[in-house]
């Protein structure tokens, strides 16, 4: 054999010995695998699908859920990770769960509210460590939802604000929020929940203190239950604006990220660490497509005219 092709044969050697070996990839869930979380699974395994990965053949996806119970996030990160998985997917305060417990094992952000603000990674660029993937940057978002509120009810001088307890993120919302209420002239009154047990005495809270509207923030727990929260902003008729899926479920403005075409894009930073990338090496990606639905329907049921400019900037309407 000629030294060259001897030396080529070398280098392919690892590459096809790496293919016949299934890669394992561990999945950290905060909820259950309910209808929000399985159409992100869904998107995260097309996403896998479509870069030539075929569960059981080249790829098996370790699960673990957490049933909406955050305390539950570090113990089931260390099952994971004691399970060697070559990569950890997870999302929201499973990113910081995950981050605790390990320097060493890769994890891809599915999404996160603002990976930089909390220090998961030292930058955009080079984000040094264990952890990349994609953030979008949730304060702004919050924030743009209480002027949204605004514009659709010029009167509105007192504002809920639904967050998440121990949420790392919500410290950079709360302070911009407050920027912007001061501006609009607007004041906040803010509700971090334990998780859903809570929702019902956030509501009746605000339904006695004159709140005019309520801006819901971007946890998971919140995503997950967008029906129950727009349900309780229809009971009280207090006008909402949220993530995407509130809109969906009742709610009066929708204004937010994608978040099943972010689990997608998961799947594009799971192949790249499975190819050998260091993680800390792999551009974190900040998403800056942002969509805005607004529900006519709810807005007629509470009694809202709806500004006709809003309506034309809107991506869709809901009738």
């Amino acid at each position: 054999m000629r030294r060259r092709e001897f030396i080529a044969l070398i280098g392919i050697w690892p590459l096809a010995a790496r293919a016949e070996r299934i890669a394992r990839v561990g999945y950290l869930g905060l909820t259950s695998a309910d209808s929000v979380q399985a159409s992100r699974i869904e998107a995260f395994r097309g996403g896998l699908r479509r870069l030539g990965y075929v569960e059981g053949k080249n790829i098996e996806i370790e699960f673990r859920f957490a049933q909406g119970n955050s305390d539950r996030l570090p113990s089931l990160a260390a099952e994971l990770i004691n399970l060697h998985v070559d990569v950890l997917v997870t999302y929201a305060t499973g990113v910081l769960a995950a981050h605790h417990m390990t320097t060493t094992t890769p994890i891809v952000m599915a999404t996160f509210g603002d990976a930089v603000a909390t220090g998961v990674v030292a930058s955009l660029a080079k984000p040094g460590g264990n952890v990349t993937g994609s953030t979008f940057f949730s304060p702004e978002l919050t924030a743009k939802r209480l002027e949204l509120l605004k514009e659709v009810i010029p009167s509105l001088y007192r504002a809920g604000v639904l967050l998440i307890r121990d949420n790392e993120i919500n410290s950079p919302s709360i302070e911009l929020m407050g920027e912007r209420a001061k501006a609009l002239g607007v004041e906040l009154e803010v509700f971090e929940a334990r998780g859903p047990v809570d929702f019902d005495d956030a509501f009746a809270r605000w339904s006695n203190g004159k709140i005019g509207a309520v801006v819901v923030g971007d946890h998971a727990f919140l995503v997950a239950n967008s029906n129950v929260i727009a349900a309780l902003a229809a009971t009280h008729r207090l006008p909402s604006a949220g993530p995407l899926e509130l809109a969906a479920t009742g709610g009066l403005i929708a204004y937010g990220v994608d978040f099943p075409e972010m689990f997608r894009r998961a799947a594009v930073f799971v192949d790249k660490i499975l190819r050998g990338a260091n993680p800390g090496d792999i551009p974190v990606e900040q998403t800056t497509r942002i969509q805005m639905i607004v529900n006519s329907r709810t807005a007629k049921t509470i009694g809202i005219e709806l500004p006709i400019s809003l309506l034309l900037r809107a991506d869709e309407v809901i009738d």
